[in-house]
This record gives C-alpha cells, sequence and structure tokens, in this order.
C-alpha cells in the first residue's frame, strides 16, 4: 500500500479516535533522519540544555523510507514528537496541518516584524508557506522551519578540464558541447548523473524549459493551455537528443542511480555531473582530494537566468497537538540562529538556512550559495503537472537519449497522456 493511502486512512482514524493529549514537560522530544547531522545536532542539544535547563530528546530513525514509516505510523497512533520532519510532497503536508498535527508557526516567525523570518533565506521559508488560495486548501499560514538549505547546480572537475584544455566551465550550451568534444578527444567521459532516478531528469529539463520558454508557458502548460507538442517543447526535448548524438553522457547513464552516479564524480570517472549541494559531504569523503567547482547549467536562451531547484533542504515542524508547543518553537528559533547555523555548516556541510552564516559557510559551499535567489522548486509552484504526465514525460526522455524515440514522437505520447488526465478530471 503507498505511503500516501496509509496517510490518508491514518487521518480518518484521528478524525474518529481525536487526539490524545500528553502533559506538558521540561523535555521536548525531537524525530528526524540525518545520519550526518545526528553528532552536530546532539551537541546542540547538550548545549541548549545547558543554556535553557530544557531537555531535547533526539531521535533518529534511518534510512529516510524508514522514517516516513515511522512517521506514518506514530499519526495513526497519536504518538507524535513534539517536533520532526515530514518527508513528502507539499500536498502530504497540506494532509498533516489539515489534520491537526502541524502547527502554524506564522504569528511566532512575523512577530517583532518578522525579525526571525527575516533571519532565513526566504526561498526557503517559501517552501514551507501556503499562500492565500493555495491548491490545497490549507489556511495560510507557515507551517515549518528550515533548518538547512539546498540546490542543484552543475558540478566540475578542474582537473579534467585542464587535461582537455579547458580553462574554464562552460557558461553557454554552445560552450558545453565545445567542451564534451575536447573531453571525449583526451579520452574523458564529459557527463553523469543519476538519469536512472525520474525526479532528476524531471530537475534538468525543467531548468531548461524555463530559460528557454519561460515560468508563465511551463504553468500554462500544466494548466492544460499549451500543447506539449508545441515548438518549444519540441526544443526542451532536444537537448536530450543533442547531448546524446554528442555522445555526452556516460554510458548507461539512463539506469543510473544518483548515489553510483556520485561515486563516478566523486572517482573522476566523468568531468560534469549535475547533483546537490549535499554531495560535497560524499565528494569529500571519496575523494578529500578531489579539485572541482559550481556552476548553473550552461543556458541556451542568454535572456533568461539559468533557474535551479533548490529551497529548504531539510524542515521540520511542530506537532499542532504538542503541550510543548512554546519549548518546541523556542529551540527552533535558537536553532536556527546564526551560531547554531555556523556550527552546523562547518561539521557537516550543508548550507545553513540563515542568511548571516551563510558567510562561515565551508569552501566549496558558497559557490552553491551563490544561486539560492534563482532557486525554484515543485512545492513552490502554483500548478504542478499530474503524476502519470510527468512519468510518461520522464521516461520519454530516457527513451530519447538512448535513441529509441525522437522528441516529437514523445512529445505526441506525452500530450496523449495529457489530454487522457484532463479528460478525465472534467468528467469528475
Amino acid at each position: 500500500m503507498k505511503i500516501s493511502t496509509i496517510l490518508v486512512l491514518c487521518f480518518c482514524f484521528l478524525a474518529v479516535g481525536g487526539c490524545s493529549a500528553r502533559p506538558s514537560t521540561n523535555q521536548i522530544e525531537v524525530w528526524h533522519w540525518m545520519t550526518d547531522r545526528q553528532d552536530a545536532l546532539q551537541a546542540l542539544a547538550q548545549k541548549y540544555e545547558q543554556e535553557t535547563g530544557v531537555k531535547v530528546k533526539l531521535e533518529l530513525f534511518a534510512p529516510s523510507d524508514a522514517y516516513t514509516q515511522k512517521i506514518t505510523a506514530a499519526s495513526q497512533a497519536n504518538v507524535l514528537p513534539d517536533i520532526y520532519g515530514i518527508l513528502d510532497k507539499k500536498s502530504i503536508l497540506a494532509l498533516f496541518i489539515k489534520s491537526g498535527l502541524v502547527a502554524d508557526l506564522t504569528e511566532e516567525l512575523e512577530a517583532d516584524h518578522a525579525a526571525w523570518e527575516s533571519s532565513l533565506i526566504p526561498k526557503a521559508v517559501d517552501v514551507n508557506r501556503f499562500p492565500v488560495g493555495n491548491k490545497d486548501g490549507v489556511p495560510p499560514g507557515i507551517y515549518g522551519v528550515p533548518i538547512d538549505v539546498t540546490n542543484i547546480q552543475m558540478v566540475y572537475n578542474n582537473t579534467l578540464l585542464k587535461k582537455a584544455g579547458l580553462l574554464k566551465p562552460p557558461q553557454t550550451f554552445g560552450d558545453f558541447l565545445t567542451a564534451v568534444d575536447a573531453l571525449k578527444r583526451v579520452g574523458v567521459s564529459p557527463f553523469v548523473t543519476g538519469f536512472g532516478e525520474m525526479w532528476i531528469i524531471d530537475c534538468f529539463a525543467s531548468n531548461y524549459a524555463f530559460n528557454m520558454m519561460g515560468e508563465d508557458k511551463v504553468m500554462a502548460t500544466f494548466r492544460g493551455e499549451v500543447k506539449y507538442t508545441d515548438p518549444d517543447w519540441i526544443k526542451v526535448f532536444s537537448v536530450f537528443q543533442t547531448l546524446a548524438r554528442k555522445g555526452a553522457f556516460i554510458e548507461g547513464i539512463v539506469t543510473k542511480g544518483n548515489k553510483y552516479a556520485e561515486q563516478d564524480f566523486a572517482l573522476e570517472r566523468a568531468a560534469f555531473s549535475f547533483d546537490g549541494s549535499w554531495a560535497v559531504n560524499i565528494y569529500r569523503s571519496m575523494n578529500p582530494r578531489l579539485d572541482y567547482g559550481i556552476s548553473p547549467l550552461p543556458a541556451i536562451n542568454p535572456d533568461r537566468p539559468m533557474k535551479v531547484w533548490g529551497g529548504a533542504g531539510s524542515s521540520f515542524v511542530v506537532n499542532a497537538a504538542s503541550p510543548n508547543r512554546a519549548k518546541a518553537v523556542a529551540f527552533l528559533k535558537w536553532l536556527t540562529a546564526e551560531e547554531q547555523q555556523v556550527f552546523i555548516a562547518e561539521k557537516t556541510n550543508n548550507l545553513p538556512a540563515n542568511r548571516a552564516a551563510m558567510i562561515a559557510t565551508p569552501k566549496v559551499l558558497p559557490d552553491f550559495s551563490k544561486a539560492m535567489d534563482q532557486t525554484t522548486h515543485p512545492s513552490v509552484w502554483p500548478v504542478n503537472e499530474d503524476a502519470l504526465v510527468t512519468e510518461a514525460f520522464d521516461k520519454g526522455i530516457q527513451s530519447i537519449i538512448i535513441g529509441e524515440k525522437t522528441p516529437e514522437a514523445v512529445a505526441g505520447e506525452v500530450q496523449k497522456i495529457k489530454d487522457r488526465e484532463m479528460k478525465k478530471k472534467a468528467e469528475q
């Protein structure tokens, strides 16, 4: 049974069974999934207890799938902790909110002329914000606090670029194709990423769609006002055909999971990758001497900025039924203050959510942070594409990469599914 289905059943149980309140204590309980941040969070929890007398009990459940199952079961049994995270799409967060399991933190974030909110990176806060008239029917508000941020960009190996006679990373798509030729001449695989995972294909493709046709036209497509057979979408699909025909992709890219792609790049098996800021830790552990840099994907349309997927990397919410709400909010406010955010960044190489702490990030991370103003993400888009259409879109791109289908054929197939799903919704 899918997690989302289980959640719906859990919420039905809650509606019938009600909530059992726990007594207020001088301890707050935090559940998380972040194995790489456990030691840093534990050190901060001890520091917080020394400063305030409030004990912070951290519970780690990993991997993330196991954590999600734990949260699902806890929501059914009414035993969610004071603070936790929701690792799912925004519509699932909305279900938690409407079931009374997540507190609205707008008042606290906007107190004192929005002092707390303004200390955080706006794009990260927006991931947990539901605006007026949101499609999920959630009362307007901010329902979570980001503790770090992330984004996904192009990563390049300086050593391999120099081997090919390239002095800097490509700035335009034409430069990128030239770099591909140069790298192949010296026997270097040009590009690797986890195109075996649908979300990475979706991310890569949407970045180019925004660059080539603009956000308004992309959103109009999702609403059904523009067809995927439109010439601009054919051009987006053709990006993958062009790169495949050039020999840019490492062998087997359409079946490669991202963790294996990260290993390939860390071990210098490819000159370019498409990866997130979280990979800094992976590269450091696998190859501490790796000499690499960060840049956005090379643009095709110079008149539009290259958007990058990003925002809150990890967020915490407060249990709306917690008797320790005030203590939980106070801890999150302390955790996202500059001093604690600098500590987390230095210990874990994750980008801090606090704006002032960003200047203290370790080497390489500042290059990721420069793109935060250009971040976008499906969780903040005004409309999202139907899941079945997205699946056809991403699988179609895989077919283009391996030469099974043309961009025009994939566009037609995706549009047929789009028409079918829109007809179903109209008949409901």
